[in-house]
């Protein structure tokens, strides 16, 4: 049977993508240390991904740095195939890679457009529908986990908060909950758990020249009730616990790590 411990992942494997950097690596690295073996999946950085799977080494886990861009159908077919090669059927998917291409929307170009909505939406799919089937094909391991798989979308608090300049990723981020919810109420009956995260703002290189210029952090803590901007830690360490049988009755709900965010703190003192 599963460990004793609910939150032990120990003699699981999984797959992240967008694996390399800011929240990404912190999953990869938060699930390495509850037990798991972690294929670290990066598209352009391959030296970051390969410090990634030495840090997870280095906590005594499996690891594998995997290429691929999740727009592409052919692309994440592959990174599954590798990973699974090289470290066994995967009991656990991260769909975490995502960007930003903001403008103003009369400015917004269809390549911004496009380009965000197949990373962050359609590579959502790809991934997630790659994953549903390996799940299937791998079968349960009543020793490992209660579940047959589990999936976790890394969202945004912008799936609930509109976000002027920046639609396409709002609606990449919109499109994404309903995504999940669709998924999760459709597999749950075979014991494939789906859910997500809802960052709010956290310290990595996408908001890091908004954070360092001038009154640009003092700008962003008004948006945050907790008083200070999140870590990737903060996030990877949810991403973990939805992994683990410790969550296993949460089915198709996105937990915000956000700090309050979402909550609209403009209102705080009653607005």
């Amino acid at each position: 049977m599963a460990s004793s411990d609910p939150h032990s992942l120990s003699g699981q494997t999984a797959l992240v993508t967008g694996g390399s950097s800011g929240i990404g690596r912190a999953a990869c690295l938060e699930l390495a240390r509850a037990g798991a073996d972690v294929a670290v999946n990066y598209h352009g950085s391959q030296d970051a991904a390969e410090e990634a799977a030495a840090a997870i080494r280095a906590l005594g886990r499996r690891a594998i740095a995997v290429q691929g861009d999740v727009g592409s159908e052919g692309d994440v077919a592959a990174m599954f195939d590798e990973a699974e090669n090289a470290l066994g059927p995967l009991d656990i998917v991260v769909s975490n890679a995502g960007l930003q291409r903001d403008a103003k929307f009369a400015e917004m170009t269809l390549d911004d457009w496009d380009t965000v909505i197949r990373t962050n939406l359609t590579g959502g799919f790809l991934v997630a529908r790659e994953a549903v089937r390996r799940f299937r094909k791998k079968g349960r391991r009543p020793e490992t986990s209660r579940a047959l798989g589990k999936l976790i979308f890394d969202s945004s608090v912008h799936q609930r908060i509109p976000w002027a300049f920046h639609v396409n990723y709002a609606a990449s981020k919109g499109g994404l909950k309903i995504l999940m919810e669709s998924i999760a109420q459709e597999v749950a009956v075979e014991g494939i758990r789906v859910n997500a995260v809802a960052p709010g703002a956290i310290a990595t290189d996408i908001n890091k020249l908004e954070r360092e210029k001038a009154g640009g952090l003092e700008a962003m803590l008004q948006l945050i009730p907790h008083g200070r901007v999140g870590d990737p830690e903060d996030v990877g360490r949810v991403i973990a616990f939805l992994a683990s049988d410790a969550s296993d009755y949460i089915v198709g709900q996105t937990l915000f790590v956000d700090g309050g965010m979402a909550l609209y703190p403009g209102f705080r003192g009653n607005g």
